[in-house]
């Protein structure tokens, strides 16, 4: 069983090709550590100070426990099968499950309609793959950043701050970020939720421009500009899992 630390996950890729994330959380007032498994996902606190190391051993030492408990509340992301040129499939788009088919054209292409989205892909086929993985990727940042301009014009004249730019890629364990320059990250895989789930991201982000912490005034920012804020963290809490891995079927090895 692998793992890596990363921002306030950690993830670990058992022997049977699933992946577990473990939200990782230090307590001040934690004289041991903790491993907790509920319906949005499993969760292990620790002392102040406790070492990364010591936090690895402890979660490979209860693994057994905590992937059978997962499994029961179906918490465990299974692989998925792989994108495959010419088989129609069905992926996840803005929180509903769409068709994704293929077709030939003169040139490469994402078709949108009601019925869900076509790769239409020209010949020869030689990298047929590659060539879709890149055109999904680019329909679902422009999918997000669509979206995140309409709201802009919202929040930004209620916060009296702005981003300075707007990065979408994927994100291995966050769904967004706000580094030092102001520039907001958000994770590719957000075109795959509900937009209200994408919506709470950005708004999460942009507050930071304010609060740079966690502090009870972040979240008081957070309410001010979307009351309903719980309910979609809650939601990618659930979901999150399976989604970054729907995603990376789609768009592996494409879109940085």
């Amino acid at each position: 069983m692998a793992q890596h630390l990363e921002g306030d996950w950690l993830e670990l890729a058992t022997a049977g090709g699933n992946t577990i994330r473990v939200l990782k959380a230090a307590h001040p007032r934690a004289r041991r550590l903790r491993l907790t498994v509920t319906a949005r996902g499993a969760r292990v606190t620790y002392p102040d100070g406790t070492h990364p190391a010591q936090v690895s051993a402890f979660l490979r030492h209860h693994a057994d426990w905590l992937e059978q408990k997962l499994d029961e509340l179906n918490l465990v992301v299974k692989p998925l099968p792989p994108l495959r040129v010419g088989h129609a499939t069905t992926v996840s788009l803005r929180g509903e499950e769409v068709a994704l088919d293929w077709d030939e054209g003169a040139y490469p292409k994402v078709e949108a309609s009601a019925g869900g989205l076509t790769l239409v892909i020209p010949r020869p086929h030689t990298r047929a793959l590659l060539v879709a993985r890149g055109l999904l990727a680019s329909h679902f940042e422009t999918l997000i950043r669509r979206d995140v301009s309409r709201w802009l014009a919202l929040y930004v004249p209620q916060l009296g701050l702005a981003p300075t730019a707007l990065k979408v890629r994927p994100m291995k364990s966050l769904w967004g970020s706000l580094d030092t320059r102001d520039r907001i990250n958000l994770d590719l895989a957000l075109a795959l939720a509900p937009p209200a789930a994408l919506r709470y991201v950005l708004v999460h982000e942009l507050c930071h421009l304010k609060v740079r912490s966690h502090a009870p005034r972040f979240w008081a920012q957070v309410e001010q500009l979307m009351p309903e804020w719980r309910e979609q963290r809650d939601w990618l809490r659930t979901h999150g899992a399976t989604l970054k891995a729907e995603l990376d079927r789609l768009v592996a090895d494409v879109a940085d």
